[in-house]
């Protein structure tokens, strides 16, 4: 009997993505957990497996199509002749990359009917997924709403309990959640009319109409790729939402450079120092040392999320765009795993293999361009982070000691953070701390 094989759940917030490659075709045998396409969403390319093995017998999907999570994508025939039975023994192992929610709303349907009841179990998985990750407070259910809605909620610091759904059923639409953004502020700010929302997020104007360039030449007109739509509405939403100061500084690399270069002359070129692996590590320390700076900002609560972990992203220039994965618990690890890790993450970042998990929990950021040139650079903060880190190619500079120049090699840095959690004077101080650890490698710690 042929069996479905469904988009499963990809990560927490992800309904839907765009289809990038086929690695099959009809009538091809498959192993269990093979590849058959890879899907591109707003966090990462994602390769879905099969849950069984056996032969594709029917593909409903094409390259450049954009597919639901929890719908058809294919239809196979397990192989041997004890198929039935292996299904559900195989199913529980893909539950890592699908959700248990859409594999026990899979598993049972192909045993209903053969051909009659398939169109009714679509909606399936998007119903239990509803029910599974709506939150629960107090005993307390709050209205439907789809998963795209509650992420809104949350990367905006709305409590969903207070929003009113105007749905059916009292359904939460994302709409109904910036309505909800408008009203919070006009009462905070006394009442004014509510700035007009036309765009994607909540206090952006319509972008105002474009002439017609073709009237003065040649133009071509190039689709935004899936990573660069989601860059430009993320930093839309920053810009609009987060009141940003950038704090320049400068620190004296010279001796540290040294000490650098004598470290990699002497290990596998698989574990050598980068002046980004070495930042990551002071920067965990730092982010210890200033807990406000590994923070979020709850507005609606009016609360301030202190975390535990030091979780640091490092942005990483792609071919399809910027994209900026995460090293996790960064406190508690040397320079050189760092500088391990680091490597093999921006070659995979690269070659987009990365997961949406390995995208996700970032609790501060560092965008290193010295690699490219540049005196100084303002970053954006990148939400619901609080600060961010840029980093520009170091330079030789006369450095007076108290009695002559010196010959130096400086590197620029550039703090933003937003001003809503973090005073100017506090600022400067994080930024200080960070080029004094700098300038003494000494304390930098090389095992853990």
């Amino acid at each position: 009997m042929a069996q479905e094989i469904r988009v499963p759940e990809v990560s927490d917030g992800v309904t839907e993505g765009l289809v990038i490659s086929v690695a099959v075709a009809v009538g091809d045998k498959v192993e269990a957990d093979q590849t058959l396409l890879e899907m591109e969403t707003d966090k990462a390319v994602v390769a879905i497996p099969s849950p069984f093995a056996g032969t594709i017998a029917e593909i409903r999907v094409s390259e450049g199509e954009t597919v639901q999570v929890g719908a058809v994508i294919m239809t196979g025939e397990p192989g041997g002749g004890e198929a039935a039975a292996p299904v559900p023994a195989e199913e529980p192992a893909a539950e890592p990359s699908a959700a248990p929610a859409v594999a026990s709303a899979v598993e049972p349907e192909p045993e209903e009917a053969p051909a009659a009841p398939e169109p009714a179990p679509a909606p399936a998985p998007t119903q239990v997924a509803d029910v599974d990750l709506t939150p629960v407070r107090e005993g307390e259910r709050v209205a439907p709403a789809a998963p795209s809605v509650r992420r809104l909620s949350r990367d905006l610091g709305v409590d969903i309990y207070q929003v009113q759904g105007t749905g059916p059923g009292g359904r939460i639409s994302e709409e109904d959640v910036r309505l909800f953004v408008r009203e919070t502020m006009q009462r905070i700010t006394g009442g004014g009319p509510a700035p007009a929302v036309t765009g994607e997020f909540p206090g952006l104007h319509a972008q105002r109409p474009l002439p017609d360039f073709s009237k003065w030449g040649g133009v071509t007109q190039e689709p935004m790729s899936k990573v660069r739509s989601i860059t430009a509405d993320a930093m839309s939403y920053a810009w609009s939402t987060i009141p940003m100061v950038t704090q320049y500084d400068k620190a004296d690399i010279t001796e540290l450079e040294e000490f650098r270069k004598e470290f990699n002359s002497k290990v596998d070129p698989a574990g050598k120092l980068t002046m980004t692996a070495i930042l990551v590590k002071i920067c965990a320390a730092a982010l210890r040392a200033f807990p406000q700076f590994n923070s979020t900002l709850d507005l609606a609560r009016r609360e301030l999320i202190l975390k535990d972990y030091v979780h640091i992203g490092v942005a990483v220039d792609t071919p399809g765009g910027l994209l900026v994965p995460v090293l996790r618990d960064t406190d508690r690890k040397g320079i050189e795993t760092l500088a391990v890790e680091l490597n093999e993450m921006a070659a995979k970042t690269r070659e987009r293999r990365m997961s949406p998990a390995d995208l996700e929990g970032g609790s501060f950021t560092i965008s290193n361009l010295g690699g490219i040139g540049g005196t100084a650079f303002t970053p954006i903060v990148y939400a619901p982070q609080v600060a961010i880190l840029g980093v520009s190619r170091a330079g030789m500079e006369p450095v007076w000691d108290g009695s002559q120049f010196n010959p130096r090699l400086v590197m620029p840095l550039s703090l933003t953070y937003d001003h809503r959690v973090i005073d100017g004077a506090d600022g400067a101080r994080f930024l200080r701390w960070i080029c004094q650890a700098i300038e003494k490698p000494i304390n930098l710690v090389m095992k853990g």
